[in-house]
């Protein structure tokens, strides 16, 4: 990665009197992949449209490689945008699609031929050029709307939930094809996402956001196994957080141990089992009321609700303790 080429400093926005960002600071780096992970209505849409400058902050500045762009129109920053829906136009063939943006900028019609070719060959299209777009594909027509939008050398890609509308074996095949193509064409790309698994397959840093404030930033590894708060251990990775001798605990359920398998620390109760992605889960109580949850890959085993066991972890790497302060003063 390069040198900075976005900022967002202090970015605040309220709609009907709800604030919906709170001052958020951001610095994106040349060529970088980042991500900005967050449940719906935390504020990544409004954060991705406003760079776009689809939105006016109400307090704050975006600035593009060194320059103030926060009032600057849309088809005035170097700045393209891929949304889910695709948003081909049905009347146009695929070569008119992506070959839109330059048209509209008066490029010779020899110099759009040729970079639209190129633009096909590098999403792995081509020879697709005369099809309509509804000959093709989710897949291939979200791949059209990628290549519409590098053909016009973006300084920023920004991809707002591209690959929401398809099916899980399509959308994992293009969180790979995604990452190939930004680090062939080493563009800057901001992606926003509600997926934990896209996030983490994908980006060079994930931000992670909660009711308009970033709640944390930095590298896959370290939001996973590092979580700076409660809310980032149980949204990225489903830990459990634990308040025990005073302190707060963040334990992910692949690192809860059961009978055999350490020296147990704790007494449980089996509450309840379920399957779900390749993993049985098991539901636990502790005699203080306190749940949480260990995961298996596997169908079943012989644990049965109601049961008691043993449950434990191995410390310190299983276990993060969460910065009570941090955790309070993000609410």
């Amino acid at each position: 990665m390069g040198e900075s080429i976005l900022q967002l400093r202090q970015i605040r926005k309220s709609f009907d009197n709800t604030e919906v960002l709170k001052g958020i600071d951001l610095e994106v780096a040349q060529g970088e992949f980042i991500t900005l992970l967050g449940a719906s209505g935390c504020g990544k849409t409004t954060t991705l449209r406003i760079i776009a400058g689809l939105e006016l902050p109400d307090v704050g500045q975006v600035i593009l490689e060194g320059q103030d762009i926060t009032n600057r129109e849309p088809n005035k920053r170097d700045v393209n945008t891929v949304f889910q829906n695709y948003a081909l136009f049905p009347h146009m063939n695929v070569s008119d699609n992506v070959g839109y943006g330059l048209k509209i900028r008066k490029v010779p019609k020899a110099e759009i031929a040729e970079r639209v070719e190129q633009a096909l060959r590098l999403v792995q299209l081509e020879g697709y050029g005369k099809r309509m777009p509804d000959q093709l594909s989710g897949g291939q027509k979200q791949r059209i709307a990628i290549a519409r939008a590098v053909i016009n050398e973006p300084k920023v890609l920004l991809l707002d939930e591209p690959l929401g509308a398809l099916d899980l074996k399509l959308r994992r095949q293009m969180q790979l094809e995604l990452k190939r193509l930004q680090k062939q064409l080493g563009i800057t790309f901001i992606y926003i996402t509600h997926d934990q698994e896209e996030a983490i397959n994908m980006s060079d840093r994930i931000g992670v956001m909660h009711e308009g404030i970033l709640e944390q930033l930095g590298t896959p590894n370290e939001v996973y196994y590092q979580p700076q708060t409660s809310y980032v251990a149980d949204f990225v990775g489903n830990a459990n957080i634990l308040r025990l001798g005073g302190e707060t605990f963040a334990i992910r359920s692949e690192n809860i141990l059961m009978n055999g398998e350490t020296v147990c620390t704790r007494e449980a109760v089996v509450v309840e089992k379920s399957f779900a992605g390749g993993q049985l889960r098991i539901l636990f109580r502790l005699p203080d009321g306190q749940t949480l949850t260990a995961s298996r890959y596997g169908i079943d085993n012989d644990l049965q609700p109601g049961q008691q066991v043993r449950i434990g972890w191995e410390e310190p790497h299983a276990v993060k303790v969460i910065d009570n302060d941090k955790d309070e003063n993000n609410k």
